[in-house]
């Protein structure tokens, strides 16, 4: 055998119920409804003149405890009881069983009427009865990794029928089976694999399949061990199987399983391996999500191939819409194991309202702690258990709802109806004076519900073409609280409340009262002044915030004789000092700029009468209040700055008592730098420009000469490579002339 695998899918149910604490907070009172809807333990008092001049009605609004305490009478008190209506259909004794159908769970209706935010708590109760009916669908893992277990299986099989007939007489047993799906790769597909995918030595192999529907519910045990018997091995390629494929068809095709409408109703799966879940369909190229409908054709899953698998979540969805309880179990005694779980009452609910919490308290031995499910162990046919369920609604509802109650796989429900209570109904005195709200309004739960026109606590205010919002308006500062929280807006006045020590707040807005002033030594003020609008004012002789010193100035007085060298204030006999400076006297101020940079213009001004202040020296160097002219400085290094003549002027300078009064010493002589030499500076610019001007004539000078001579060079050259013709110019006439005489004759 191998070992018991247990797996129960559970619901989440809608919260915890908190630890309540009996506080109201209130919020936005104008009427009894209101105050019931703003906290579970706020309560309304509709005592007559309960509420004092001026104070809002809103103090009707407050706890029992508080209520009470300031002196409303009991009777008058609207509270959480007188709305809440808690109503069954029946008693237990009274509750008729059907001899067809024995009721198990009683009561079987509840009307609940709750007020927001208050719990309700009943009991329920729930008695096992013997011959009850039971449906058990016995569900087989087929895939070629049970080949071993085969037999054990159809074995355990009719040891589960015989168990089953033995506990109750209306027991019936269907049966189906299951593998993959057939399609790469969970399958091999070739055909021949897909006809027989089992080994080639193992002789009997059913063709691969998803799931199938193999034997309705049946009380025949000849039939039912008949189909068992003659189931065959399968098989498939990846370990995990498609369980959660044959779940789910198991629990939404009630009609081919056969499931009974008042029976309890049981899945037992026997199976050696994991499960796909949704998504593992895209390994196939399987993307339709399952939609959670039958789809059976032949007694198969038809649409095994081409829907995904479904989720954990759907599955439980549909076992719990089904009223069907999963058994994940395969155990050598199988009756102990239908014992064991017919012995466990499980009690939980059905989709909640929004808004809506229940939890559970079992009332059993081994029940455990109240939590979103009961759960009550080895409890036997006949024997009565019990839960206690409480009930919140967060929220007002518009209209009644409807939940179901009822234990796990189990067809009897609790009907829980279910409305809230936010509205006050108010019994008035049959008498009540006209003149109580001035006759512009009548009274409606303790006050007065004023006419159009007329407001106030008996409607004493005549707001005319002004509305209640704008007289509220003048009772608030700066937009902030209505007479900050401290006092009731009486016709656009703030009325101010009492405080506990018997005096009131006061002023416009009531923003003062004199309770909450500093306190020394216990003392409000020290004992030694009064308070004022929060603050102290001091008896002579005393200071400080609670007025907790005596007025001294022993320890603020400086060698000079000066208070804080008048850089501070003595309080407590101890220097407050100006921003910068430190105690204990005020003397330095490490954050501030030097005397040195800041007052260098000024001892220019005032010791050479030159800089940007020698206009105005005496109004704008007032800090330095005394200075002199020196021959030379006290030893020390000496402050110095640069004058607009660029000469350096060397000065000492002293801070006296007063945050800007100075005294200083300046030297007379200024360090300034020599003066050039004008003329040696202009006569050695000339001569520097003459030279430089006869130097570049030489060079131009010399350029033009060697690039004549380099042009008479070429000449010379081209000459010299000439050969000239010795041929006569044609006209070309000699200088001299011959004349002769044909007539003269030398003799």
């Amino acid at each position: 055998m191998y070992p018991c695998v247990s797996l129960l899918l559970l619901l989440m149910g809608r919260g915890v119920l908190s630890q309540e604490v009996k506080v109201c907070s209130k919020t936005v009172i104008n009427s009894c409804s209101d105050c019931i809807k703003s906290g579970a333990y706020c309560v309304w008092c509709k005592q007559l003149n309960f509420t004092k001049p001026g104070e809002q009605e809103a103090a009707r609004c407050d706890t029992w405890a508080q209520l009470v305490d300031r002196g409303c009478m009991e009777g008058d008190i609207i509270s959480p009881n007188n709305i809440i209506n808690l109503s069954t259909n029946s008693a237990l004794s009274n509750i008729a069983l059907d001899k067809e159908e024995p009721i198990q769970l009683r009561p079987q209706e509840v009307n609940l009427k709750l007020r927001p935010g208050l719990p309700k708590t009943f009991k329920l109760d729930f008695q096992r009865v013997e011959g009850y009916p039971v449906d058990l669908y016995y569900l087989m893992d087929l895939s070629y990794s049970m080949e071993d277990d085969l037999r054990s299986i159809k074995t355990l099989g009719n040891e589960l029928f015989n168990a089953l007939q033995g506990i109750t007489k209306k027991g019936q047993i269907g049966f189906g089976s299951f593998v993959d799906k057939t399609v790469l790769p969970f399958t091999n597909t070739n055909p021949e694999k897909l006809n027989k995918p089992c080994a080639e030595t193992e002789r009997y192999c059913q063709p691969a399949f998803g799931y199938r529907h193999v034997l309705s519910m049946t009380e025949n045990k000849a039939e039912f061990e008949h189909e068992v018997n003659k189931q065959s091995i399968s098989g498939n390629l990846d370990s995990p199987e498609g369980t959660l494929d044959a779940i789910m068809q198991a629990a939404v095709c009630g009609h081919r399983i056969g499931w009974r409408n008042s029976s309890t109703r049981l899945i037992v799966l026997t199976t050696d391996d994991g499960f796909h879940m949704a998504g593992d369909g895209k390994l196939a190229g399987i993307l339709e999500p399952n939609d959670e409908r039958c789809y059976m054709d032949n007694n198969l899953y038809s649409k095994s191939n081409e829907m995904d698998y479904p989720s954990v979540g759907q599955v439980a969805n549909q076992l719990e819409k089904n009223n069907i309880q999963p058994i994940f179990a395969v155990t050598k005694n199988m009756e102990k194991v239908y014992r064991r779980l017919s012995s466990k009452v499980t009690m939980t609910h059905d989709a909640l309202p929004d808004n809506v919490r229940v939890t559970y308290t079992p009332l059993c031995p081994e029940g455990g702690p109240s939590r979103d499910k009961g759960v009550c162990n080895n409890v036997g046919v006949g024997q009565m258990v019990s839960f206690n369920i409480t009930v919140t609604a967060d929220e007002c509802m518009d209209s009644a709802m409807s939940f179901l109650i009822g234990p796990l796989g189990m067809k009897d429900k609790l009907k829980v109806i279910l409305s809230t209570r936010c509205k006050c109904e108010c019994d008035e005195p049959v008498m009540v004076d006209p003149q109580y709200c001035n006759g512009k309004g009548q009274v409606n739960c303790g006050m007065c519900s004023c006419n159009g026109g007329f407001v106030g606590q008996k409607c004493e205010c005549s707001i005319g073409e002004k509305d209640e919002s704008s007289l509220r308006a003048a009772c608030q500062k700066d937009n902030g609280t209505e007479c900050e929280g401290r006092g009731d807006c009486v016709c656009g006045i703030c009325q101010c409340y009492a405080l506990q020590g018997g005096s009131t707040y006061y002023g416009t807005h009531c923003e003062c009262e004199n309770e909450s002033c500093e306190k020394f030594q216990n003392k409000l003020c020290g004992g030694n002044g009064k308070c004022r609008c929060k603050n102290c004012e001091c008896n002579p002789g005393y200071e400080g915030t609670a007025c907790q010193c005596k007025k001294s100035n022993e320890q603020c007085r400086t060698p000079s004789g000066s208070v804080c060298s008048n850089r501070g204030t003595c309080q407590c006999n101890q220097c407050k000092c100006i921003e910068g400076y430190q105690r204990p006297y005020c003397l330095t101020c490490p954050a501030c700029q030097t005397p040195c940079i800041t007052k260098g213009k000024c001892i220019e001004c005032l010791g050479f009468q030159t800089g940007p202040f020698s206009k105005n020296c005496s109004q704008a160097c007032k800090s330095i209040n005394e200075f002199k002219m020196v021959e030379t400085l006290p030893p020390g290094k000496p402050c110095d700055v640069r004058d607009v003549e660029n000469c350096r002027v060397f000065f000492t300078i002293k801070q006296l008592d007063g945050e800007d009064n100075y005294t200083a010493q300046i030297l007379k002589t200024r360090e300034c730098p020599e003066l050039p030499n004008i003329y040696a500076i202009v006569g050695g610019s000339i001569a520097s420009v003459a030279v430089i001007g006869i130097l570049i004539l030489l060079l131009i000078k010399v350029l033009f000469h060697m690039k004549d001579r380099k042009e008479y060079l070429k000449f010379m050259k081209d000459a010299q490579k000439t050969r000239w013709s010795e041929n006569k110019n044609p006209i070309f006439k000699e200088a001299t002339t011959t004349v002769s005489n044909p007539t003269f004759t030398g003799e």
